[in-house]
């Protein structure tokens, strides 16, 4: 066990463990700690208190000073100073013609540099601009380019909840959210509804995620047959997920009634779930697609210019790109089953087709080769029982010099 604090460096950012020493420290102080940065000024945000080695990154730097007035005078400053590095870069970029929107400038406490960070659709060539505030500010400068997610949590702003945005107010990690989150809980997926203020996924999806999971696992799927408690069996019109409550229509005499049970009141056997039924135009599918797709790489997934998990097991002699690619068909292919149950067919058709076509070109390569093969002058595979079946049923013609059954010369 080791002991540490927690201290964090801006709002809603990430906590970083550092050693208290024999300093008494207690959450809300600011002290003065030094990282890969330089000197930084932070606020604690845990007290001292221990943790496993595991989750400790060795080795851990310890806590400089607590911060003294002068110290908090400082950061004052560097606030202030903040902004007209701000409106400096934002004139220089404007000079320069670069296509970038700047998000924020940041002084490190002992303005031993200054990082400014921006948004573009691609790479920016800022050397220029890099020299030119180099020699305004005559300090170190650093650019980072962000996502639109970072900038959101920079920037903050109000959500559609009427709330401060959750990235900006506690969240010190993004989370990965997908589409199936959304159809999980029974939200409209039309894209304007279920994406935040960056345009993404709402982080909000994830909240209550697997508490939706657990409640769902309960229930039936909209379409499934049940019995009742009364010994009826019915139909499955609609479920409520939080009070647990499904909606049947049931067979009263010659009427069909609905009545509304406990779930713990039905016997079923849940074969699909609400979220195999989908009523979506084609363009709210690309858009969900696209949204999907972008949460994947803002989330680290391996994109151009990247080496995944899997790239580097195949540079250590592990599987080939056939076989990732046949591996990752494979996911997708599962993927679609179990969102389209009733495709089943549809499925079976489409692998017995792709397996005649597989076969075809598999003849056809076969084919060519042979024709190769007779064009080199070389022996076809299994030509010389072809050649004794001809000759045995007199069908080869004897070549010159060939010598006949009764040792006469042709």
């Amino acid at each position: 066990m080791t002991k540490v604090i927690g201290v964090r460096f801006r709002t809603a950012g990430k906590i970083y463990f550092f050693d208290p020493l024999d300093l008494e420290i207690k959450r809300g102080d600011h002290v003065i700690v030094e990282t890969a940065r330089g000197i930084e000024f932070g606020t604690v945000m845990s007290g001292a208190s221990e943790v496993e080695d595991s989750k400790v990154i060795q080795p851990l730097k310890p806590v400089i000073r607590l911060a003294n007035q002068r110290d908090l005078e400082q950061e004052a400053d560097n606030k202030k100073r903040e902004k007209e590095a701000f409106r400096i870069c934002l004139e220089k970029i404007q000079n320069h013609g670069l296509d970038m929107k700047l998000i924020d400038a940041e002084y490190t406490f002992d303005n031993n540099k200054i990082l400014f960070y921006f948004t573009a659709d691609g790479r920016i060539d800022f050397r220029e601009l890099v020299k030119d505030l180099a020699g305004v500010f005559r300090t170190r400068i650093e650019l980072r380019q962000i996502g639109v997610r970072d900038e959101t949590k920079i920037v903050g702003g109000i959500g559609i909840c009427g709330r401060p945005l959750c990235c900006h107010s506690y969240l010190a990690d993004f989370v990965p959210v997908s589409i199936k989150m959304a159809k999980e809980q029974n939200l409209s997926l039309n894209p304007a509804k279920i994406s935040g203020v960056c345009g993404r996924l709402m982080c909000c999806l994830k909240n209550e995620e697997e508490t939706y999971e657990e409640l769902n696992r309960r229930l039936p799927g909209i379409g499934d047959y049940v019995t009742t408690e009364d010994g009826l069996r019915g139909e499955v019109q609609s479920v409520n997920v939080l009070r647990q409550l499904v909606k049947v229509v049931v067979d009263v005499g010659d009427e069909k009634e609905i009545k509304e049970y406990p779930v713990e009141k039905l016997q079923f056997r849940r074969r699909h779930g609400k979220r195999d039924k989908m009523d979506l135009s084609r363009e709210e599918l690309q858009e969900l697609e696209r949204l999907e797709d972008e949460e994947l790489q803002e989330n680290g997934e391996p994109g151009e210019g990247t080496l995944s998990k899997k790239d580097g097991d195949r540079h250590q002699g592990g599987r080939s790109n056939q076989d990732n690619r046949h591996q990752g068909e494979k996911r997708q292919g599962n993927r679609y089953r179990e969102e389209h149950p009733h495709d089943e067919g549809k499925i079976e058709r489409n692998r017995q087709d792709n397996r005649s076509r597989q076969q075809g070109q598999r003849r056809d390569e076969r084919h060519s080769e042979n024709g190769q093969n007779r064009e080199n002058g070389q022996q076809h595979p299994g030509g010389r029982n072809r050649h004794y079946r001809q000759r045995r049923n007199g069908t080869r013609p004897r070549q010159e010099g060939q010598s006949g059954q009764d040792g006469t010369q042709a």
